[in-house]
């Protein structure tokens, strides 16, 4: 786990997958840094590797990830991702064994360990309970509680899982953050899953499917603020 790395909740994550590129991811990543400063809701922008120097470079508040690297070092390995590579990029971390790129055990295990040797924060994914504990004990930075199965599809964790997957995180490690990924369709989505309990959640197709992809991450955005702040205020009431 990388110590110095500075996510406070609520934050969220942004995925867009290989929906755009080029000048349209740009544009999306400059109002993601707008709207991240105006809410104060940090914001992990998951792009491409061919998008990562230039993101880094033109936004001031976004924590730019690459979507996977692999455990190697420099010299053989024609088409894999050097982390070195990555960290040269400017980019915050590196994202590991999504549902679209699974990797084994033991490779995540070495993919964390090369991360953090080179300063780069882990998001790691895990689909089951029982695989969200095998990956707490690796110590990434934050864990995206994500059933498979609902990718995609609209539909979001049940309030059980989500309870669940947190309690289960804070008990091994209380450092690791916890992100509820997986059907984050609109800005109800969102605040449903903050007042569950999550610390952040995050969105691919849901912003890169909207007629207004701006519109739609503010929406989110402005939703996570709220919900978070409504647990705050409730929190300190008590």
């Amino acid at each position: 786990m990388v110590k110095n790395f500075k996510l406070k909740p609520p934050f969220f994550e942004i995925g867009p997958k290989t929906y755009a590129w080029g000048q349209d991811i740009v544009d999306l990543a400059l109002a993601a840094d707008e709207i991240s400063e105006r809410y104060d809701v940090d914001i992990i922008f998951t792009a491409a590797y061919t998008e990562l120097e230039k993101l880094s470079s033109l936004t001031k508040r976004l924590f730019v990830f690459a979507p996977h690297m692999d455990a190697i070092n420099p010299g053989r390995g024609i088409g894999a991702v050097l982390p070195e590579a990555v960290q040269a990029t400017g980019a915050a971390g590196v994202m590991l064994n999504h549902a679209e790129k699974p990797i084994t055990y033991d490779a995540l295990r070495h993919s964390i360990a090369r991360a953090d040797e080179l300063g780069l924060a882990t998001i790691v994914c895990a689909n089951s309970l029982a695989e969200i504990k095998a990956i707490a004990l690796l110590a990434p930075n934050i864990i995206v509680a994500e059933p498979t199965e609902l990718i995609g599809t609209g539909q979001t964790s049940d309030l059980s899982y989500v309870r669940d997957s947190i309690r289960m995180v804070k008990e091994i490690n209380p450092d690791i953050l916890v992100l509820q990924g997986a059907g984050i369709s609109s800005g109800a989505d969102v605040y449903r899953t903050i007042r569950a309990g999550a610390e952040a959640t995050g969105s691919s197709s849901g912003i890169m499917k909207a007629a207004d992809r701006i519109a739609m991450v503010e929406e989110m955005i402005a939703a996570a603020r709220k919900a978070y702040d409504e647990c705050q205020a409730e929190e300190a009431a008590k």
